[in-house]
């Protein structure tokens, strides 16, 4: 089943707001359409688009709808058929990793040094743990072509 494209709006032309935004959202879905996707997933796609293109509400409504069919989208394909963007990982793994290494160290060199303000040692320390633990499981995505080749910027 082919997927939907959003459909153009003169809206896009003058807000550069929604034109990076329906540009992102394109982009998305020329990289899923690369993919070879179930029918059941791409019908949801669909209804995700469909429900942006017949959207007519004012452009700051649209540019929420669009980033929240962005996310739905993206949700959709981690959670049901384990399909992420690229960097994915390491951007989640880098606040897991600030979170859940660099606190607790940074606990520890403060109260090892009998003073808190080392508290911030860790933050760096488990920011990097996290980025080379994103890292690998990216890596591990795309050997097993679980990649989109699409970046959120």
């Amino acid at each position: 089943m082919p997927l939907s494209q959003l459909s153009a709006r003169t809206s896009f032309e003058n807000n550069p707001k929604l034109a990076k935004q329906s540009h992102l959202l394109q982009s998305l879905l020329k990289a899923i359409s690369e993919k070879q996707i179930p029918e059941e997933q791409a019908s949801s796609i669909n209804e995700i688009i469909s429900g942006i293109n017949n959207f007519s509400g004012p452009d700051p409504e649209l540019l929420k709808v669009m980033k929240a069919g962005q996310a739905a989208i993206l949700k959709l394909l981690e959670k049901e058929l384990k399909i992420v963007p690229q960097n994915h990982y390491q951007t989640l793994w880098m606040v897991l990793g600030m979170s859940a290494f660099g606190l607790p160290l940074g606990v520890a060199f403060g109260a090892a040094l009998g003073n808190m303000a080392f508290l911030a040692i860790g933050l760096p320390i488990g920011m990097s743990i996290g980025i080379a633990l994103g890292n690998g499981m990216d890596t591990k995505a795309k050997n097993e072509g679980r990649q989109l080749e699409w970046k959120a910027s």
